[in-house]
């Protein structure tokens, strides 16, 4: 039976920056993704900009050469692929994680991690250290408004010209519910931003305020400021604002509220996670958790809060986990 020194739960930037430095150390490693490589830049919306400068999403060593001062989300899928290919990093796609766990008939120091193909196929893969790069954009942040589970109703948005001349209401007040407001107005769409808060929040990108500011200012994207999301209905939505409902028309709504880690992985493992903040317990040195020999990189570490951690930062992460893997492993018996 075959134990790895260390499975990686995600291919993501984290994951794979992760495993390069582990290839590096002359670990025995594997990258277990239950979707697409860098799944959830797959999933960012077509003709998303990303926020930084190229350099500071590569990894590797690799170059992401772009003509743009800021990397587009096409340029970042050919370049992380150019980083698998060029590396031959060892990634299993479509492979879903179900339990991390101890094995009992085994070194105690053995984690037996159950996986789950996107064929049904199931096995158990071996391994001393377990890292979960697991990210957050897999999981919604949800309202729990009736109607929110109709189908017409996205918490994830891809393009607009789908909703040329329809009625749509963009939930949010950060980054992405402005940048979408922005392109669906920009494709003859009718969008209303409703937001909980008073004003727009200040993570903003600085090129998109004054864009969605003056949208707003002209009414050319309405603003409902305040208020919040009573009940979304097949045609409508009804909001409220200091105790004062209204109906908005709407033929699709998107919720860019947010998202978060599903914790369930690392609870199930017995990784402890702060009830409030949704913060795993770990070192911020090594990135180890209470449990000995389980990892968090990336977005992981995030917890409610994700604006914190992206590409640029969580891309470092494994090459202090893989620092203390291969100190341990020099001590291991080969």
């Amino acid at each position: 039976m075959k134990v790895h020194d260390v499975l990686i739960i995600g291919a993501g930037p984290a994951g794979l920056a992760t495993a390069i430095a582990a290839k590096e150390q002359h670990l025995d490693y594997v990258v277990l993704e239950k979707g697409v490589l860098v799944n959830s830049v797959f999933r960012f919306p077509v003709n998303m900009v990303f926020f930084t400068t190229p350099e500071l999403i590569e990894i590797g060593n690799l170059p992401l050469v772009s003509p743009f001062d800021k990397p587009t989300r096409l340029e970042a899928l050919r370049y992380y692929r150019r980083v698998v290919d060029t590396l031959g990093i060892d990634v299993c796609l479509g492979e879903e994680v179900l339990s991390v766990a101890r094995d009992p008939s085994l070194d105690s120091e053995v984690f037996a991690v159950e996986t789950r193909s996107n064929r049904a196929v199931r096995r158990v893969r071996h391994a001393r250290a377990v890292v979960f790069a697991i990210g957050y954009y897999d999981h919604p942040n949800i309202l729990g408004v009736p109607g929110e589970d109709l189908p017409h109703v996205h918490h994830y948005y891809d393009e607009a010209h789908a909703h040329y001349r329809q009625h749509v209401v963009v939930v949010g007040g950060r980054n992405s519910a402005a940048e979408t407001a922005l392109e669906l107005f920009r494709a003859g769409v009718h969008v209303t931003l409703v937001h909980r808060q008073a004003t727009l929040a200040d993570s903003i990108k600085y090129w998109v305020r004054p864009d969605i500011e003056n949208r707003i200012a002209e009414g050319s994207i309405p603003a409902r400021f305040e208020t919040r999301i009573v009940e979304i209905r097949p045609t409508t939505v009804v909001v409220e604002k200091h105790g004062v409902r209204d109906e908005l028309p709407a033929d699709a709504v998107y919720l860019m509220t947010g998202y978060h880690t599903d914790m369930s992985l690392l609870t199930e493992a017995g990784i402890a996670i702060d009830p409030e903040t949704y913060l795993p317990a770990y070192d911020p040195q090594t990135f180890e958790t209470n449990v000995p020999n389980l990892f968090v990189a990336g977005g992981t570490i995030s917890g409610k809060n994700t604006a914190p951690i992206f590409i640029e930062n969580g891309r470092f992460h494994g090459d202090a986990i893989v620092k203390v893997l291969a100190e341990r492993a020099a001590l291991l018996p080969r």
